[in-house]
């Protein structure tokens, strides 16, 4: 082993929310695979009883992927399921760095028993400007900063930056939990999985209204009248949008229970190899930032050989697209990007799967950043960064 690093977030707040939980997943299972011994630390407020659902949801997950003894969820009484707290002390004080994602652990004691605190940022923007704002800092206390907004900083991307020197990324994709799939039988089906609010509200800064998913959304709304094609979105909706509801139905689109489809890693997964393609709509923040986001989902649809159609963020400034991953801003680019993967389909499949192994394997994805961070032996150094275009 090399040595570890702890990752803190958030799965047990939200259980069989399984696209959220991968995101993690990728983290510790690449770290792992580079050689890292990994610690996964939670936390759920509340009155919490050990027959908790939410618990057993972290158990089941970490058992599945080989990490029984490597996770804690931190209760409000002081007691922790999973490793206790004097040992998740202990874990945490011989590790060489943590890895605090959104800022999620706010325990004193564990971040003050870390060497060093590593802030990784997963939803780029809004943490920047409410920090601009003054509405809240949830940057302070870490040593380094990193983000997944790899625009940040760039002259048209709107992120302020706060004053930090930030470390840009992507997203890791474990491509031995992702392995390429035939290509599903009968019609092409383009699918995603997604919120249509999310947690986070717009933000009003510098003069311009960020907003979310929804409002992206309804823009390209006639998607599937426009192309005939079957578009699929397992979508997390409150009835009180009816309106909206109403909307998606009129225009053809084909809702799917999201509790179904995200209820586990696996029934994840299983959803993501029966699809031919994925259509990603973005939150607002992401496109009008021009922050160079690209969804964690979209690899997993990448690396199991899935072409993935995206509003564009930025990110054809970054990597290839045009095959495998194809960008559009605007209904008719939509269109067009439709046609495309449907008239060319095993040829964009490749490409896919050959754009996941060159720029998002989690061992080159990981292994950079802890060089970036000062964090990574000579030896694993070895590892190249990235596969040529």
């Amino acid at each position: 082993m090399n040595g570890r690093i702890v990752v803190c977030g958030a799965i047990a707040q939200k259980a069989h929310q399984a696209g959220h939980t991968w995101q993690f997943l990728q983290y510790l299972l690449g770290f792992r695979e580079l050689g890292w011994d990994v610690l996964f630390v939670d936390r759920l407020h509340g009155d919490v009883d050990p027959g908790d659902g939410r618990i057993g949801y972290v158990r089941a997950v970490m058992r599945a992927a080989g990490l029984d003894d490597a996770w804690t969820i931190g209760l409000d009484d002081g007691c922790h399921a999973g490793l206790a707290r004097a040992e998740v002390l202990e874990r945490v004080g011989d590790a060489d760095l943590l890895l605090n994602v959104m800022g999620f652990c706010e325990d004193v004691e564990i971040l003050g028993a870390a060497r060093e605190r590593v802030f990784l940022d997963t939803d780029p923007g809004f943490g920047q400007m409410w920090h601009a704002l003054g509405l809240a800092d949830i940057f302070a206390g870490h040593d380094r900063h990193v983000t997944i907004g790899e625009r940040i900083g760039t002259p048209d991307c709107a992120i302020p930056t706060c004053g930090i020197d930030w470390i840009t990324t992507p997203q890791p994709v474990v491509l031995s939990q992702w392995p390429a799939a035939p290509p599903p039988a009968g019609p092409l089906r383009f699918t995603s999985v997604a919120r249509w609010r999310g947690a986070y509200g717009p933000i009003d800064f510098d003069g311009r209204r960020y907003g979310l998913r929804l409002h992206q959304f309804r823009r390209f709304a006639q998607l599937p009248r426009l192309t005939g094609a079957r578009l699929e979105v397992a979508l997390d909706i409150d009835p009180a949008d009816e309106a909206d509801i109403r909307l998606l139905d009129r225009e053809g689109w084909i809702l799917t229970d999201p509790t179904s489809v995200a209820a586990t890693p696996a029934s994840y997964s299983a959803f993501i190899r029966a699809s031919s393609a994925e259509l990603l709509v973005a939150k607002g923040m992401y496109v009008d930032t021009r922050s160079g986001w690209l969804s964690e989902r979209s690899l997993c649809y990448l690396a199991s050989g899935r072409p993935v159609l995206a509003q564009s963020t930025g990110a054809e400034e970054l990597y290839p697209t045009g095959c495998g991953l194809v960008t559009f801003a605007t209904v008719d680019e939509a269109v067009a990007g439709v046609a495309a993967i449907r008239s060319d389909y095993a040829r964009h499949a490749q490409a896919a799967r050959d754009l996941a192994a060159a720029y998002f394997d989690a061992t080159r994805v990981l292994g950079r950043l802890l060089d970036r961070l000062g964090s990574r032996p000579a030896a694993a150094a070895l590892v190249p960064d990235r596969a040529p275009a």
